[in-house]
């Protein structure tokens, strides 16, 4: 598998990308990376490693899109960015793939305008993969739609659905709608027609609402929503995390006896934060697309964005795309 990599995406790019796509071909998860960005700067921090030479090729983009960009209008001016020429390569069949943690919404928007939507569905959606205390759940829209239609959400459960199937290898994953509460007749307007239409349809498992207070429990397969919903969770369960680690570290310092609790219970706080680390994940993969697109974080290290480029490949040699395609297009 052949993967382009937009060099220019991170917070820290493009040292994370340069040494992620390094760590990538060590590590064998691709036959090649396609390494896109300022061609002179890259071949620079390159030289700094030791690699198969013939397994990495910078390709050339002067431009980059960054966070404060506007996504629909730098999607569509910024041809010359790393991130719109990641993802030419892909539309042009020389990658498999495309990967940034980059700008999201350029990143959607860039998708859209180079590979377009598989017929029939109206709106790709950003599912991430995310860690439960019973293994993973898959949950979207986690950012690329912030105002939907109860139709736009039963065709989440759909994807999210023929998502989980490949990822657990899953033959009926449950579904369930995030609400405040589980009565069905509980939330806005959207979450309750959008409960009525996931009822009816036959083709989904759907086994009702979902509070946030359950989202880390593991109780079901795929979890949907809003794309303004879903990255608000997202970054509350990130930032809460973070909030957590920090308090006791910072209880660690001024108090002996948690350094003593601290120690013994170290294997646990190792664990944990393994666990709920998104460098260990990779990225989300936009689905609903006539290709692979994959957002990495922003925060993304060396490890998150070989992770990256991992599951961009494992993406490309399965029959998943083919298998939406074959799903939407008998509609």
């Amino acid at each position: 598998m052949k993967i382009s990599l937009d060099a220019y995406g991170s917070d820290n790019c493009p040292l994370a990308e340069v040494e992620g796509a390094v760590l990538a071909i060590k590590e064998n998860v691709c036959e090649k990376i396609y390494l896109v960005g300022k061609e002179d700067e890259l071949a620079s921090h390159l030289d700094k490693f030791i690699y198969d030479k013939s397994r990495i090729e910078i390709v050339h983009a002067p431009d980059v899109i960054s966070m404060d960009d506007d996504p629909s209008v730098s999607a569509r001016k910024k041809t010359d960015s790393s991130m719109v020429v990641a993802l030419r390569l892909h539309k042009e069949g020389k990658a498999d793939a495309a990967v940034s943690a980059g700008n999201t919404g350029a990143m959607m928007a860039a998708s859209l305008f180079a590979l377009g939507r598989i017929k029939n569905v109206s709106r790709p959606a950003i599912a991430l993969t995310f860690p439960t205390m019973h293994g993973q759940e898959i949950v979207l829209d986690v950012g690329a739609n912030v105002d939907c239609e109860s139709q736009h959400l039963e065709q989440f459960a759909v994807l999210g659905s023929l998502y989980a199937k490949f990822s657990f290898n899953l033959e009926s994953p449950t579904v369930s709608l995030l609400n405040i509460g589980e009565e069905s007749k509980k939330g806005n307007e959207l979450t309750k027609t959008a409960y009525q239409a996931l009822s009816q349809n036959k083709e989904i498992n759907f086994i009702g609402n979902i509070e946030g207070k359950d989202l880390l429990k593991g109780v079901t397969d795929v979890v949907v929503c809003d794309g303004f919903v879903g990255n608000v969770m997202l970054k509350s369960v990130e930032g809460a995390a973070m909030a957590i680690f920090d308090m006791m570290k910072e209880q660690m310092k001024h108090d002996w006896v948690a350094k003593i609790g601290a120690l013994l219970s170290y294997p646990v706080y190792k664990y944990l934060k393994k666990k709920l680390d998104h460098s260990e994940y990779g990225g989300a993969l936009l689905v609903g697309l006539n290709g692979i697109s994959v957002v990495a974080h922003g925060r993304s290290n060396a490890i998150a964005i070989k992770n990256a480029v991992k599951f961009a490949a494992k993406i490309s040699e399965s029959a998943f795309i083919e298998e939406v395609k074959e799903y939407f297009e008998r509609k």
